[in-house]
């Protein structure tokens, strides 16, 4: 008897993409409609690979409800998309919301978690997923941990590795963190990209993109095409996701060397670099400011004064992630989508 096909969570956050860098700098609005099409695309994929069923959170936005609508259509039983289930969660509008439906999907036992999001989406979504593994597709502004990839071949990636066809030590990944804690408020956060350090001392607006605002930045991972606070590191100190250890530098406006890094999309700005170096995976590293904020991925979390001594520590065993062009390589290499005649999508096939 064959056995049922796997369960992938999908989870769109409605607010990535439209925060207020759209209003500073000439970043493109990601659209509810536009997270809807991509749904529709990972299912058509997922249906192709065999999985059975796909859980999607209800939303405000109408995200849920046109995948729903089109998940009745023709296309969909053309297609044979898998079955989709609603999580009718109370919605606060919040980040609670994708981490309350992460860990339902992670208690129902799906094989992944497809995320359609900026760096705070994934970090949110990781924070509660332990093990299991992100299919991570890039719906925000800044975006360096999700890479941007076309929904259909990342579908199709998820669908293979999800159902077994593809070995986990092939098509899996395990990503660098960034540990921050501040013992005096008893507090320990982590990033997935960068975090970034702030002469401000109150929060405010979350978003950094000035870069007088920046006194240091911390990277898992820095690579030179990268846009946001990690393309400091990237174009001074570039480091691959790959590699063992991290890197750092320390800005300064009145530093002799400037240093030109699109902050933001459509942003450039000259950032002063007084020092760079590398980050060794368990060593603690102490700030260069005794007050300020703390930026973890991008938005200011954290606000530290005097008494407090926050540090930040590269740790390897951040989260799972599926490794698109290893699999889609693999699967061609053993022409895992090959089809033989008489299956539905043969072209020898009647319709």
């Amino acid at each position: 008897m064959p056995q049922p096909g796997p369960t992938i969570g999908i989870i769109a956050n409605p607010a990535s993409g439209r925060d207020l860098r759209r209003l500073t700098s000439n970043a493109g609005l990601y659209s509810s409609t536009d997270k809807a099409s991509v749904i529709q695309r990972l299912l058509a994929a997922f249906g192709a690979t065999g999985v059975a069923e796909v859980l999607l959170p209800t939303d405000m936005t109408g995200i849920a409800a046109a995948v729903l609508k089109a998940s009745l259509g023709p296309v969909a039983q053309d297609q044979h998309w898998p079955r989709l289930a609603l999580l009718d969660l109370p919605l606060t509008q919040t980040v609670s919301d994708t981490r309350l439906a992460t860990r339902q999907m992670v208690e129902r036992g799906v094989a992944m978690i497809a995320v359609l999001g900026g760096d705070g989406t994934h970090k949110a979504v990781a924070t509660e997923a332990g093990d299991t593994p992100l299919l991570t597709l890039s719906t925000g502004t800044n975006n360096a941990f999700p890479e941007l990839r076309e929904a259909t071949s990342a579908g199709l990636a998820g669908g293979l590795l999800a159902g077994g066809r593809v070995p986990a030590s092939i098509g899996l990944r395990r990503n660098k963190r960034l540990l921050v804690k501040v013992p005096q408020q008893q507090l320990c956060e982590w990033a997935l990209v960068e975090v970034a350090v702030s002469p401000q001392r109150f929060i405010g607006a979350r978003a950094l993109s000035r870069s007088e605002d920046l006194s240091e930045i911390f990277a898992c991972f820095a690579e030179p095409h990268a846009i946001g606070l990690s393309a400091l590191c990237g174009l001074w100190q570039p480091v691959a996701r790959h590699e063992p250890h991290g890197a750092w530098v320390r800005l300064n406006p009145g530093a002799e060397q400037a240093l030109l890094a699109p902050l933001a999309p459509g942003l450039l700005q000259g950032c002063g670099i007084t020092a760079s170096g590398t980050l060794s995976p368990g060593v603690a590293h102490r700030l260069s400011l005794t007050a300020g904020t703390l930026a973890l991925d991008g938005e200011r979390e954290i606000e530290f004064a005097e008494h407090d001594t926050p540090t930040i520590t590269l740790d390897l065993q951040g989260p799972l992630t599926v490794d698109v062009e290893a699999v889609l390589a693999h699967a061609a290499r053993h022409h895992l989508l090959a089809v033989p005649r008489g299956h539905r999508l043969h072209p020898a096939t009647p319709c």
